[in-house]
């Protein structure tokens, strides 16, 4: 579903330059990798990079499946080709929500297939706000809701319009260890059961060894981090 070899990404200028290197990474239908490391080493520039937010400094190849050659995208500037690449097979979760508070839970959801000119019924919708539990919020405005449910309401969001790969950045960091536990199980089995290929930024190691998640790790270097596999955290 997706593989990217050699991907090199760069943030500042001169004196201030950082590189975030990611050598290969290769993930099927089904599969839930974290992207693990402290503050400021490059895990939200990775997870842009990957979703097609960042263009790179360098990319030897990025696929999304055998039919879209990102690279070769990228190499011929052709931003409308990416952006809808972004719209359509890539499925985000923020580390704030990012719901728009004028609009209702429901109509939040709806947005990303609405935009891309899909029914509003979905089987996989049903199937996420089952199991995430916010049924009970689909007539609230983001405003009325905990943070816990804001979070569960942007996970929903995100896999709405079918994506294939789902990306999400800390989605438990404003949440208390025992609500973080819940809501992270609660993403992996909804990203397993609908076939998605999953990376997931976290820095709560302890969390990520409790689901026996292989992981993207950092080896720093001075203006430099590269991630590499690690089978355990």
């Amino acid at each position: 579903m997706l593989a990217i070899d050699d991907l090199r990404l760069r943030r500042g200028q001169g004196d201030d330059a950082y590189e975030v290197r990611l050598p290969a990474l290769r993930l099927a239908r089904g599969d839930v990798l974290a992207v693990v490391g402290g503050s400021g080493c490059g895990k939200s520039t990775l997870l842009e990079g990957v979703g097609l937010l960042l263009k790179p400094a360098h990319v030897q190849a990025y696929a999304l499946s055998a039919h879209d050659d990102v690279a070769a995208l990228w190499a011929r500037h052709d931003e409308s080709a990416l952006a809808a690449l972004r719209a359509r097979r890539i499925g985000f979760v923020l580390q704030t929500g990012g719901l728009l508070p004028y609009l209702s839970v429901r109509d939040n959801i709806l947005l990303p297939r609405r935009l891309l000119g899909m029914a509003a019924d979905s089987a996989r919708i049903r199937h996420a706000v089952d199991v995430l539990s916010v049924s009970h919020l689909l007539d609230k405005r983001p405003a009325q809701l905990s943070i816990g449910e804001r979070q569960r309401v942007a996970v929903v969001r995100a896999l709405s319009h079918d994506p294939d790969i789902l990306l999400a950045d800390e989605p438990t960091s404003a949440l208390d260890p025992d609500n973080a536990c819940k809501l992270f199980q609660l993403f992996i089995d909804l990203a397993r059961d609908e076939s998605m290929a999953t990376l997931v930024v976290s820095h709560d190691w302890d969390l990520v060894r409790k689901f026996g998640l292989s992981c993207l790790a950092p080896v720093l270097r001075p203006g430099s981090s590269t991630f590499s596999l690690r089978q355990e955290p």
